[in-house]
């Protein structure tokens, strides 16, 4: 696992769900819980959501469909 988590400790961009799960709770000290979860999931299921368009502007619908994913999978483990 130590070679996991130093892949994920250089990856600019979370690359799968163990990677972005480091990248939230790890690089940016984020605990997962399940209000924090359901607000991402609320904003990025929203298109009309400001914050939803600069994303998708910036990586691309099927990357924040891919966040969005991995926030839905993180609500069902919580």
């Amino acid at each position: 696992m130590a070679d996991e988590t130093e892949r994920y400790a250089e990856e600019l961009f979370p690359s799968d769900y163990a990677s972005w799960r480091y990248c939230i709770e790890v690089k940016c000290g984020q605990p997962l819980t399940r209000e924090f979860l359901q607000a991402r999931i609320d904003i990025l299921s929203n298109a009309h959501c400001e914050e939803t368009r600069r994303f998708t502007k910036l990586y691309g619908k099927p990357y924040k469909d891919q966040v969005l994913a991995w926030f839905q999978q993180a609500a069902t483990e919580a």
